[in-house]
């Protein structure tokens, strides 16, 4: 039968003109890796030649998917409930663009960990999978995990991979992170270096910084004391009560490695409210290289985060997941960005 002028193509004529199934079509143009290079490109160039654009809502109906992934943030715990830890806001920019060029919608929501944000997104058929970013306290953290994985939602997080974790964990290398921070001071001549951040198994991302933090003085025959470990969370707040706490125990330390920029950002300005130089005095390392980084006084040397590959690594990740692929739990790279709080005059 002839078409008429007033029908549009389907994917079933790009089917035909292919020589493969419809299936097969619906998977290339949403560039699924399960179909070949050369298949996908013929489909591709047939769709082109018929002017075919994908009917969401149809495609949607057939295959009981949204073509939609849900990226939910999560609070920190703040007096106000109210922070999105900005690391994590750095990378919607590279998630938006890598769900959007596999031809997925990205809904984003921000979330109370004491919510149940695990049973409402899958399930209603909001989302085709869930990327996960923040979690405050991971020990009430880690059953929702479970609880996700026992009802087979298709997930991702950023984190630390934790042994006897569900699902796949992508993060940076925390360890060697804290080690990186640490060997920087120790080469400028520091000696009694504090680290600011909570290093338990509450907050596995700054115990692993922790852990490197350590390695590195072990390496460099310094001595761990446990007393220049101050406990502290992503606020500015809490860098400068983490430096309140080395006031109040009376040690002495010539170099700071912080857990975050902001706990970093905080604990300068407290030095500098109680008369300690920056970095003559005391030097000072961040961790992730958010924008306030760059605009801190003096500016932060840190530990870097790439977010655009964090974004690209947990997009692809959950992609391979929605098509039955387990892929594996990574850990990305990390670089230190030098500036004038560590005491070098470089301003990158």
């Amino acid at each position: 039968m002839s078409r008429t002028a007033s029908q549009r193509p389907t994917s079933f004529d790009i089917a035909y003109r292919a020589g493969v199934s419809q299936p097969t079509v619906s998977r290339a143009l949403r560039g699924s890796p399960s179909v070949s290079a050369a298949t996908r490109a013929r489909i591709e160039e047939i769709a082109r030649e018929l002017n075919y654009a994908v009917d969401k809502n149809a495609s949607s109906l057939r295959s009981q998917q949204s073509h939609t992934l849900a990226l939910l943030f999560f609070e920190d715990p703040t007096a106000d409930a109210g922070l999105i830890n900005p690391f994590f806001l750095s990378m919607l920019g590279s998630i938006t663009r890598a769900a959007a060029s596999e031809g997925y919608d990205l809904l984003i929501s921000f979330q109370q960990l004491a919510g149940d944000w695990h049973k409402t997104y899958e399930d209603s058929r909001k989302a085709d999978g869930i990327i996960l970013l923040g979690y405050g306290d991971y020990a009430l953290y880690r059953p929702r995990l479970e609880q996700l994985h026992a009802q087979g939602t298709h997930f991702v997080r950023w984190g630390s991979p934790e042994p006897g974790d569900r699902g796949t964990t992508i993060g940076c290398d925390n360890r060697a992170g804290g080690r990186l921070a640490t060997e920087h001071l120790l080469a400028h001549g520091r000696r009694r270096i504090a680290f600011l951040g909570s290093a338990d198994d509450h907050y596995p991302e700054f115990r692993e910084r922790y852990f490197g933090h350590c390695d590195a003085l072990h390496a460099a025959g310094v001595p761990v004391e446990p007393a220049l470990q101050a406990d502290a969370i992503t606020l500015e707040a809490a860098g400068a009560e983490a430096i309140a706490t080395l006031a109040a125990r009376g040690v002495d330390y010539d170099g700071v490695v912080a857990a975050s920029d902001l706990i970093a950002i905080g604990a300068i300005h407290a030095l500098q409210a109680a008369g300690r130089r920056v970095p003559h005095d005391i030097a000072v390392v961040g961790y992730d290289d958010i924008p306030a980084a760059h605009q801190a006084s003096p500016p932060l040397t840190t530990v870097a985060q790439d977010a655009q590959q964090a974004g690209e690594a947990l997009v692809a990740a959950l992609l391979a997941r929605l098509d039955n692929r387990d892929p594996r739990s990574r850990l990305l790279p990390v670089t230190l960005k030098e500036r004038q709080s560590c005491g070098t005059h470089t301003n990158t």
